[in-house]
């Protein structure tokens, strides 16, 4: 078995899929994308980002499944049970650890790790099955793959960890085979598969263009998901790789946003506490009347809803009429359905497409002569959001949207599994660096920092940096630091590392710096270890090298939040014309 068996898994905030290619040739036939709730009266090409456990905790469906059996639940047996809805977003802009708790649909709780682990689980299973299934029953193992996981590009590193670690936990990698596993970036993916697309592929698409291949082509990514909008700028290089020009952007107003917006307005439109008391002791019919929304909102027309018969009774009774939707308000009931027009559903996307028009400006503004936007992703697919980028920016450039908008990220993560170097360089997200201790000058250090080591006054708490915030940094580079023991019978090694957006730093605790990690490096009796860093890839790496024995190891950086407690020195190195670190743990 060889590296061209790949698997790749999208897993989603609102749906989540994967696809696979088992053939050893890149030029061979497209990745192979499951199809998902057959049995349903579905034919989807992912399935829902939702999990159901038992009352004991125990993994009992996921997906279409997990949402069937939950609705066919009465309210007591729905409430014992876990069920867990859009999930992912619990892992957007916070400090994670491994004990994070999230809560389920009735606000009960469970160890996040596990909901996920259990998530990427099943989709692992069902991937082996699948391929065995549509190969004659031919025996493959896990480790006959290369693993692609998918993540919003705005991710912090943290989160990118948690996800490793949930990998770890499902059993698709090991510690000893983690390079198996590959992080990919979801806007990045869709980049890739966009620039194998004909001009029939894109909807929309008046000029009967693809996407110019030719080299200096600029287009921004927008990834549309259900919780993240992800945007990315690339510039095509001499032989089809791709540089990043800005930054990974954007914000937490994806399609659910809208969602919200439009449970809101059921809140506002039936009588005062009919939804809340609907959605507390019928929690699966209020779950299937968000579901049916959000395949409707795809359209920009009137939509109308099917309304359970209890829902209806309870705002009859509540309101003691037969008629209890205020039309003034942009809905009406007609004894079965809720009608809503099409200006009242274009409301409800005003913030989301607000948000999207901010960052898009704010790219724009920064690089020029940008040639495409590209909307891919499962909210993408909405019409008043690709008819609203067409408005805003069809002037400044093409907007062009794959008819199979949400196959695009899981498709292209087969195709970066097969070269994750097509990106050659990216933008630092952040400055990084870490704390070190220079000799004390009056002139620029701060009095309070001073201290005193073997008779010599130094100020500690140096940011010492590494790359800057917007920075190119090629995907294979390596940034070095050099650093040695305080001691002479130390074993280890603990640095801090840190990062903020600012760029002229002085120290660790100035405004705006974050302590976002820290990592240990085993040592040898007197030596001194030289750190390499890669920044410009998907994930931060760490490789550090024994200068005496040349001996390396790979330098495993904990993101999550931990305690962490160390002071690092300067002082000066007679033997490399310049000052080592040295650090006490």
């Amino acid at each position: 078995m060889g590296d061209g068996f790949i698997i790749a898994i999208d897993f989603g905030t609102t749906f989540s899929g994967y696809s696979f290619n088992i053939s050893a040739r890149e030029e061979e036939s497209e990745p192979y994308l499951k199809k998902w709730g057959k049995e349903y009266g579905f034919d989807t090409p992912k399935t829902p980002t939702c999990i159901l456990f038992k009352e004991d905790k125990k993994f009992l469906s996921f997906g279409y499944e997990a949402q069937m059996k939950y609705k066919e639940m009465r309210g007591a047996e729905a409430k014992r049970h876990y069920l867990f809805e859009d999930f992912k977003m619990d892992l957007y802009s916070k400090k994670l650890s491994s004990n994070l708790k999230i809560k389920d649909a009735s606000g009960k709780s469970m160890k996040a790790l596990k909901v996920f682990s259990e998530s990427l689980r099943f989709l692992k299973d069902d991937a082996l099955a699948t391929i065995i299934a549509n190969t004659g029953g031919r025996k493959f193992i896990i480790s006959d793959f290369i693993w692609v996981l998918t993540v919003p590009a705005i991710w912090d590193p943290s989160a990118k960890q948690f996800m490793r670690e949930a990998a770890k936990q499902a059993g698709i990698v090991t510690e000893q085979d983690e390079g198996k596993l590959i992080i990919a970036l979801e806007p990045e993916a869709a980049s890739i598969w966009c620039k194998k697309l004909q001009p029939d592929d894109f909807s929309k698409n008046q000029s009967r263009e693809s996407l110019d291949q030719s080299p200096g082509t600029r287009y921004t990514v927008v990834d549309c998901g259900g919780g993240t909008i992800d945007m990315t700028v690339h510039e095509v290089q001499d032989g089809g790789a791709l540089k990043e020009l800005h930054k990974a952007t954007g914000n937490n107003l994806g399609g659910q946003t809208v969602d919200r917006k439009f449970k809101q307005f059921l809140k506002e439109i039936l009588p005062d506490g009919v939804w809340d008391e609907f959605e507390q002791n019928f929690p699966s019919s209020a779950q299937r009347i968000i579901y049916d929304f959000t395949c409707l909102k795809q359209t920009d027309k009137d939509i109308q809803l099917s309304c359970p018969f209890i829902l209806g009774s309870l705002a009859k009774e509540k309101s003691g009429t037969e008629n209890f939707i205020k039309p003034e308000l942009g809905a009406s009931w007609d004894g079965e359905y809720i009608k809503i027009s099409q200006d009242k559903l274009e409301s409800f996307f005003e913030e989301s497409l607000e948000g999207i028009t901010q960052n898009l400006r704010d790219i724009f503004k920064h690089c020029l002569n940008i040639d495409y936007i590209l909307l891919v992703g499962g909210y993408a697919q909405s019409e008043i959001l690709q008819q609203h980028i067409i408005d805003q920016f069809g002037h400044q450039c093409k907007v062009l949207c794959p008819f199979r908008a949400q196959e695009a990220i899981v498709r292209g993560a087969v195709e970066f599994g097969r070269n994750p170097q097509v990106v050659i360089s990216r933008k630092s997200s952040f400055t990084y660096g870490f704390a070190v201790c220079e000799k004390f000058d009056e002139r620029k250090h701060k009095e309070e920092k001073k201290f005193t080591a073997g008779g010599v006054e130094y100020s500690r708490d140096i940011f010492s940096k590494m790359v800057e915030e917007g920075e190119d940094v090629g995907s294979e580079e390596t940034r070095e630091f050099l650093c040695s023991p305080a001691k002479a019978d130390q074993r280890n090694m603990t640095m801090r590392f840190y990062s903020s957006l600012r760029k002229d730093l002085v120290y660790v605790d100035d405004w705006g710096v974050d302590e976002v990690g820290s990592f240990t490096v085993e040592i040898t009796r007197g030596c001194k270890v030289k750190l390499e860093i890669k920044f410009g890839s998907t994930e931060i790496t760490a490789t550090g090298t024994n200068l005496i024995s040349g001996e390396k190891q790979t330098v495993k950086i904990d993101f999550t939040t931990t305690d962490r407690e160390c002071v690092v020195d300067e002082a000066e190195d007679e033997n490399s014309n310049g000052s080592s670190n040295t650090i006490y743990c």
